[in-house]
């Protein structure tokens, strides 16, 4: 059988027909036929699957008990195992024998394993924050000593936007091996103040002038009531804790607001601010 080449070369017997002919001596044209129908076989299983993640989607937004992070967590799962099998269904179409592919993931995986041991932390880590669900989509979380409102969450890490517009990603492992304080679970947060006030005040007087500004609060709600007490005798001043109870929405509008008026509040009525002094005392015989 002369090859391809030898075919080309010799130009008296180089026809179509005799690269059709070699070509189908070579087994080319079972392939060619194979890989048209793995093809179709592939954009058939995609379309099947884009049909099943859509119904999963559907399924999902119906329920009231998975959040929108569980959701994405859920649907990134399904969409990297979809995309193993549709790959894996067409490489077995085309004939090539998968046993010892599958066979060797075993070994494979222990040595990928031990690669992306990082990798496969942040998966199970992620998967301990969906199934526990500490925070939701929204919701503003603090963990260690960062803090933000949560955007986003895949099966690597989750995305924080701060206060102040900075975009903060953390790893899952470092999330969920983390302290997190959730400030968004409840409908009430307590904003907890201190103000200090002279030795010689009126402590009466001032715990009435803090009644007072909170009550002028629209934010700030009835019930639970303020907590305006003396918390603390400081070496400076008597300082009293101020904890007025507000929608988690609010807690920076309140606490804002009443440390810019509480100073000339207390000014308006005689009180002044204290701040640390110190009293020297001299020895007359001395």
């Amino acid at each position: 059988m002369k090859s391809l080449i030898s075919l080309v070369s010799d130009v008296e017997s180089f026809s179509f027909f005799d690269i059709l002919k070699f070509w189908e001596s070579q087994g080319f044209k079972d392939f060619g036929l194979n890989l048209i129908s793995g093809i179709f076989i592939f954009l058939l299983t995609w379309i099947l699957f884009k049909i099943i993640i859509r119904s999963v989607t559907i399924i999902i937004d119906r329920s009231k008990r998975i959040s929108e992070l569980m959701a994405s967590y859920i649907l990134k799962i399904i969409s990297v195992f979809g995309w193993v099998i549709i790959i894996l269904t067409f490489l077995d179409h085309l004939g090539i024998n998968m046993g010892p592919l599958v066979a060797g993931l075993g070994i494979t995986g222990i040595i990928l394993g031990l690669a992306f041991q990082d990798s496969l932390s942040n998966f199970f880590a992620g998967a301990m924050v969906v199934i526990n669900e500490p925070f939701r989509k929204g919701d503003y979380i603090e963990i260690g000593s960062l803090a933000g409102s949560v955007i986003a969450m895949d099966l690597m890490c989750v995305t924080l936007n701060t206060f102040d517009g900075k975009r903060i990603t953390m790893s899952n492992k470092l999330v969920w091996g983390e302290a997190i304080t959730n400030y968004s679970y409840t409908k009430l947060r307590g904003v907890s103040m201190s103000v200090g006030v002279p030795y010689d005040a009126d402590l009466k007087l001032c715990k009435e002038i803090f009644i007072k500004i909170l009550n002028s609060y629209e934010e700030v709600v009835e019930d639970p009531k303020p907590i305006v007490e003396v918390h603390k005798l400081s070496e400076s001043s008597v300082d009293f804790l101020i904890r007025p109870w507000v929608n988690p929405t609010d807690y920076w509008n309140v606490y804002w607001r009443f440390h810019s008026e509480v100073i000339s509040k207390l000014r308006e009525n005689g009180v002044e601010v204290p701040y640390p002094q110190l009293d020297v005392h001299f020895d007359k015989e001395t």
